[in-house]
């Protein structure tokens, strides 16, 4: 048995996923070679060598304009078959514009991708004054914005374990409040209150509030969430749009179950 070349191929495909995820997060205007090297942790020549193989493929394109690597039309026709099956976003549509709606808050969907949160859906408030930390497409690990925070916070005990074994990098990317003692922390004050915020830790002055959602056996597959601008967020406030936000996850949760 060859189990170099298993090594080598799995390796291989590693990283093609792992440039795939990193053009998607970087929404319709892509990114460029050096950014898209710079976050995987490869080479700028393997990093195109890999771009140019998914772009044969059509799972990757290159804007003519920017020479920005950008989604390619393979992986939408891809995402239409997956859509029947893992996609909630029909389903979740109009509870998160009802969200933004209540709260006059910028509200989101986002779900659970591996050690991950990736963005399906955004709804803008009336407010005026807009952060604009998420998107569609946008991904964070988990514990980091406020969504990740609320399904890490209900993951069992031995998986928040193995999630902090495998990314002791997480003060060092995201700051030293994403260390694993003030992490944990804001996970038993997430569980208790039962939902997260994020102070402001991803960009000053912008709060998140996120809400899990639950499959029918219970786990947290997706969550809700709000960002605002910091003098909006009170403690008074928070507590109100946290009893919003709950009554919605807990909609959207039912609506899941029902429809599974």
């Amino acid at each position: 048995m060859d189990t170099h070349g298993q090594v080598a191929g799995a390796q291989a495909v590693g990283r093609a996923a792992r440039l795939l995820r990193l053009v998607t997060g970087g929404g319709t205007g892509g990114a460029a070679t050096g950014e898209l090297a710079s976050a995987a942790g490869l080479s700028r020549p393997t990093t195109h060598r890999i771009l140019s193989a998914l772009r044969q493929e059509g799972l990757v394109d290159q804007d003519d304009a920017t020479g920005h690597w950008v989604v390619g039309p393979e992986l939408y026709l891809m995402g239409t078959v997956a859509a029947a099956r893992y996609d909630v976003t029909a389903t979740a549509r109009d509870i998160v514009r009802s969200l933004a709606v209540r709260t006059e808050e910028s509200a989101f969907l986002s779900v659970r991708r591996g050690d991950e949160t990736v963005c399906l859906l955004r709804e803008e408030g009336s407010f005026p004054i807009r952060s604009f930390v998420l998107s569609e497409g946008v991904r964070f690990p988990l514990g980091v914005a406020s969504a990740g925070l609320a399904i890490l916070a209900f993951l069992p005990p031995h998986d928040v374990d193995a999630y902090f074994d495998r990314h002791p990098e997480l003060p060092d990317k995201w700051g030293a409040a994403h260390g694993e003692a003030r992490l944990r922390a804001r996970l038993a004050e997430t569980a208790a209150r039962g939902f997260a915020v994020n102070p402001g830790l991803i960009v000053e002055g912008s709060y998140g509030l996120g809400a899990a959602v639950f499959t029918r056996e219970g786990d947290p597959q997706w969550a809700l969430s709000l960002t605002g601008v910091q003098f909006r967020y009170t403690p008074e406030r928070i507590a109100e749009l946290g009893r919003i936000l709950l009554a919605h996850a807990h909609q959207l949760s039912t609506r899941i179950a029902a429809s599974r």
